[in-house]
């Protein structure tokens, strides 16, 4: 009996030992992901830029990762080489100007 409980102890350690180790590579490719998204980030916007988006992601930062994504993904498709403040605030205001908040309140 206690050799059968002390065989399910070590299962369950190796297992839960195993989802740590999963846990651990899965955070650390989510790091360098982000590591290569602000590399290329740091490449394409220029400082004021960079500022702008970084001001955005305080306040709002889902909207903040989507501009990150549009702005990679422009620059993968080569339609863009450097974006200045200005530019992001082109693509800023398109952005918003699709994006509509519907907002319900009840009183």
């Amino acid at each position: 009996m206690n050799g059968d409980l002390e065989e399910i102890r070590k299962k369950k350690l190796l297992q839960l030992q195993d989802e740590i180790a999963k846990q651990q590579e899965a955070s650390e490719e989510a790091r360098q992901l982000e590591a290569q998204k602000e590399l290329l980030l740091k490449k394409i916007l220029t400082p004021d830029a960079k500022s702008r988006l970084s001001t955005i992601r305080l306040a709002n930062p889902e909207f903040a990762m989507q501009v990150e994504l549009l702005v990679i993904q422009l620059y993968r498709m080569g339609k863009i080489t450097r974006l200045s403040d200005a530019e992001l605030k082109s693509i800023l205001l398109k952005i918003k100007e699709k994006r509509k908040d519907i907002k319900i309140v009840r009183k």
